[in-house]
């Protein structure tokens, strides 16, 4: 079972990655991040309209995979928590990114709460866990 406490954490977590991607979007992420540059590269020769149909079929496939595991049972919305838990570590590449530059990285102002949200996030997973393997 999922537990209320893990479910705010997750919650807490929609409006960081909303302000963060809005910091990632006014400091020009895109133009610096070479994982953004290696990833996006083969849409720079496609329309703007091009981009776009691109983009709104791949996340209406995601929307299909993640509805599926959704309606899969209690372990596989657990196990689409862990998803997200990666993600929360997986932002401290921008920590890392403005240690290495010695200075400012896009990104780095709010991905400061991620780490923490990190902690938390993943230890009452782990609980969760815990008492899933059980039951």
């Amino acid at each position: 079972m999922i537990t209320t406490r893990l479910k705010v954490l997750f919650a807490l977590s929609i409006p960081l990655f909303i302000v963060h991607g809005i910091e990632e979007i006014l400091t020009g992420f895109y133009a610096v991040d070479a994982w953004d540059q290696f990833l996006f590269t083969p849409f720079a020769a496609l329309s703007m309209h091009g981009v776009m149909f691109v983009t709104f079929q791949l996340m209406l496939w995601l929307l299909l995979i993640v509805s599926f595991a959704l309606l899969s049972g209690e372990k596989w919305r657990f196990r689409m928590l862990a998803v997200i838990g990666v993600v929360y570590v997986f932002e401290l590449h921008h920590i890392a990114k403005a240690i290495l530059a010695g200075g400012y990285y896009p990104g780095l102002i709010t991905s400061l709460f991620f780490p923490v949200l990190a902690y938390f996030f993943w230890k009452e997973w782990m609980q969760n866990y815990k008492m899933l393997r059980k039951s």
